[in-house]
């Protein structure tokens, strides 16, 4: 071979690396923003919720039922989501999802009574339970290679976080200046786009073929979510001891109880207990959820105290997240290069005790009406998101180490499983603990917590990335 012969192979395969690095960012733009609008559809309408009641005549239990119901399905499914996705293959269930989310999402906004938005909000939550871990594992087929994954996860880690954020930020804006029905345009023109470029930008993977469904375990587990989380969700329109909240709750932890020894017994679980019971996976999926719950409750107290303590309107409400979202956006953007340097643990380590420490300077400062805001809530305004977008970038990394392709929609379902109890279970037990400051300052100690527990297993254990 001479040497302009070389010269010729060496720029065909630079041009092929750089057409398929290319491709791969358009990927995850495409599948990253399918993300973050899955948990934007969460939180689409927290803030106008007052102003759906007056319009539809309903009341706060009413209202506490529509907040959830997105949340209820899409918790629900997600695990059944994920098997879907790895027997029929991503691209085509995360087809499946986007369209349902498009439909639904369509329907809300034309909806002329409670009922049928009730009803679109349900629809909408089963199409992101379809969407959401199919992603995952298109993106598991983007990048082939772990470290190159690795890498993308640590930017997927910190999507979730900034959907709701965003989510929180602009339901408020749009409402005041528009109305609530276009906050659902975000989840329509998004799956439109999504579903006109995915033939083109996504991969179709491969599809499992004839493993089983395990539809008892499907079952089993997306009736024991979903009723166990609504017992939770009335916990704040009902006391405890009433029917209305322990007939689901027992009736879901029942069923939970049945399905993990079904799973136990079955030859191709819908989720099987090794994956869940791995230390590494367990201490992330923990970050996951417990970070989630914090953000969350965030988010609701401080709305709340806001509106009704300090008497600010919605628009000047959404506008005291901004530094939140600044603050996080710089976070999510140096999780992934901390990590190469520092390890996923580290890094997970380190952001859990930076959002607790956020948490608990809310706590001790931020809910005083006489406060002013820029030393009373500033500070942990920008804490908490620095610390939550690392530790979901380094526990995203942590909870998919390892997974193989055959079983990426099942860590997508999984994870985003993990991310939808924290703001729902852990939420709802937290605000058992007395006022707002103390549900505050115990999610910023439990953060901390593992923080100290997750940095003494870096200590004693392997590096696992």
């Amino acid at each position: 071979m001479t040497a302009v012969d070389g010269d010729e192979v060496s720029t065909t395969t630079a041009t092929a690396r750089q057409a398929r690095q290319v491709r791969q960012r358009g990927a995850f733009i495409l599948l990253g923003s399918v993300q973050a609008t899955l948990i934007f559809t969460l939180a689409a309408i927290s803030v106008p919720l007052p102003r759906i009641g007056r319009e539809f005549g309903v009341q706060r239990p009413d209202l506490i039922l529509l907040s959830a119901a997105y949340g209820l399905t899409f918790a629900g499914l997600l695990l059944f989501g994920g098997r879907l996705a790895d027997r029929y293959g991503g691209r085509r269930t995360l087809t499946a999802g986007l369209t349902l989310l498009a439909a639904a999402s369509a329907a809300a906004p034309l909806a002329p009574g409670f009922e049928a938005l009730l009803a679109a909000r349900f629809a909408q939550g089963a199409g992101a339970a379809l969407s959401a871990p199919a992603a995952m594992a298109v993106l598991r087929a983007v990048f082939p290679s772990p470290a190159a994954y690795g890498r993308a996860m640590a930017t997927w880690g910190g999507l979730s976080v900034l959907g709701a954020t965003a989510g929180n930020l602009l339901s408020g804006v749009i409402s005041t200046l528009l109305s609530w029905r276009w906050n659902f345009a975000v989840p329509l023109v998004v799956a439109g786009a999504a579903l006109a470029l995915a033939p083109r930008l996504l991969p179709d993977t491969t599809p499992s073929g004839g493993r089983a469904l395990d539809l008892p375990g499907a079952f089993l587990a997306t009736c024991g979510i979903t009723l166990a989380s609504y017992g939770l969700v009335v916990t704040d329109a009902h006391p405890w001891s009433s029917a209305d909240v322990l007939v689901p709750l027992l009736s879901g932890t029942v069923l939970l109880a049945a399905f993990w020894g079904a799973e136990r017994r079955a030859r191709d679980p819908l989720l099987p207990p090794p994956f869940l019971l791995d230390r590494r996976r367990a201490a992330a999926l923990s970050a996951i959820a417990l970070t989630a719950c914090g953000t969350a409750m965030t988010f609701v107290v401080l709305s709340l105290h806001l509106q009704q303590e300090r008497d600010w309107s919605a628009l000047r409400t959404s506008a005291a997240f901004v530094p939140f979202a600044v603050a996080l956006l710089a976070s999510g953007r140096a999780a992934g290069p901390l990590i190469g340097r520092y390890g996923a643990r580290a890094v997970t380590a380190a952001g859990l005790g930076v959002g607790g420490a956020g948490l608990v300077l809310l706590a001790l400062g931020g809910l005083d009406a006489g406060t002013p805001y820029a030393y009373g809530l500033l500070p942990g305004l920008v804490l908490l998101p620095l610390g939550t977008a690392a530790s979901f970038a380094g526990a995203a990394v942590l909870a998919t180490d390892g997974v193989p392709l055959g079983q990426a929609g099942l860590a997508g379902g999984v994870m985003n499983t993990a991310m939808e109890f924290g703001p729902t279970v852990l939420f709802a037990v937290l605000l058992t603990l007395g006022g707002d400051a103390s549900s505050l300052a115990a999610a910023g100690a439990a953060l901390a917590a593992l923080a100290a527990l997750t940095a003494l297993s870096r200590r004693t254990g392997p590096r696992p990335s």
